[in-house]
């Protein structure tokens, strides 16, 4: 202990007194082996022997300094020599910034759960309890947000063309491609499909005019059915109303009016994540679909080798006319 051993040799007198109706009397302090030793000065005969790591100060900042061997002991001792003094005060420091301290470690236990536990609040808190609100929605819940994000989408695209021959149409090409969708046909700003929630495909009449038939809006259909499997369009559309939004349809079963606010432009501007040529080709094909036309219309520059199509049609000429002009007015 280099602070101990640098005052081995020192010593100097003091005041000790054993217990509260004791006599005071003159003693010499030295240190021991990690003590204060107390001796009689005619005898040499140690009369007390204090623990250094133990030692209290009990006026600290005052002279005389006086000393008691722990904070609840009866005994004291008054030193007045500043030398011996500020050995003492040195040798207690030194052995006090080496001792355990199991109040600094809790501290920093418990400033880490804190911090760990604030950081849970901010991060997967949020995530989790919107997960968790999409996934216990009831249909009607989820047909009740897909028609909030259909009319904010209809202001940039256009009303939904509903007319009742086109209503036919869509609804005889959902039983064979999607059967638990239902198809909405919107006239403008929308080039492909979009799934929305209460599973609800949202096709853009751009698509259907600029096509000769319905196999191209056919694997679209299927493409945006697949990425709602994976990637639930109600969860989407939750994350960006954000939390309280979310925890308000789980508490009552209803957004806020404004909940859905601007997404409808960022549905329409973000661009589709690129489809498994093969994986879309097999399924338009096992739907009885020419993929050809849907492969096209895909425009990447990549050319793909496909199987000769079946000989299917998925609707008649007169009902692709039909549907290429349901939003004409």
């Amino acid at each position: 202990m280099t602070a101990l051993s640098e005052y081995q040799r020192l010593e100097s007198t003091g005041i000790w007194r054993e217990a509260p109706e004791a006599q005071r009397r003159e003693v010499i302090v030295a240190f021991g082996d990690a003590t204060l030793v107390i001796s009689d000065p005619r005898s040499a005969r140690a009369l007390a022997h204090w623990s250094l790591p133990a030692l209290t100060r009990l006026n600290p900042g005052t002279e005389p300094a006086l000393y008691a061997p722990s904070p609840d002991a009866d005994e004291e001792l008054e030193i007045e020599d500043p030398a011996m003094i500020g050995a003492v005060e040195k040798v207690r420091e030194a052995l006090v910034a080496r001792r355990p301290h199991p109040g600094r470690l809790r501290l920093w236990v418990v400033a880490g759960l804190s911090t760990a536990t604030v950081a849970l609040a901010l991060f997967w808190l949020p995530g989790a309890l919107i997960a968790h609100t999409a996934s216990v929605a009831q249909p009607a819940q989820r047909s009740e947000v897909g028609g909030m994000v259909l009319a904010e989408l209809a202001t940039l695209t256009g009303a939904p063309c509903e007319s009742a021959p086109a209503r036919r149409v869509l609804d005889a090409l959902s039983a064979r491609l999607v059967p638990e969708s239902r198809i909405v046909l919107v006239p403008t700003a929308l080039h492909g499909v979009l799934a929305l929630p209460g599973q609800m495909l949202v096709l853009g009449m751009p698509l259907v005019q600029r096509q000769d038939g319905p196999e191209a809006a056919a694997g679209h259909l299927l493409a945006a059915a697949d990425a709602a499997a994976l990637n639930d369009p109600l969860l989407l559309a939750l994350r960006w109303a954000g939390l309280r939004a979310a925890f308000r349809l789980l508490a009552t079963g209803a957004l806020p009016a404004t909940a859905l606010a601007g997404y409808g432009q960022g549905l329409l501007t973000e661009p589709a994540a690129a489809p498994d040529k093969a994986e879309m080709a097999a399924r338009l094909l096992d739907a009885g679909v020419d993929p050809s036309a849907y492969l096209k219309s895909l425009d990447d520059g990549e050319p793909f080798a496909i199987a000769a199509p079946p000989p299917q049609a998925l609707m008649s000429d007169d009902d692709w006319v039909t549907l290429q002009g349901a939003c004409m007015r």
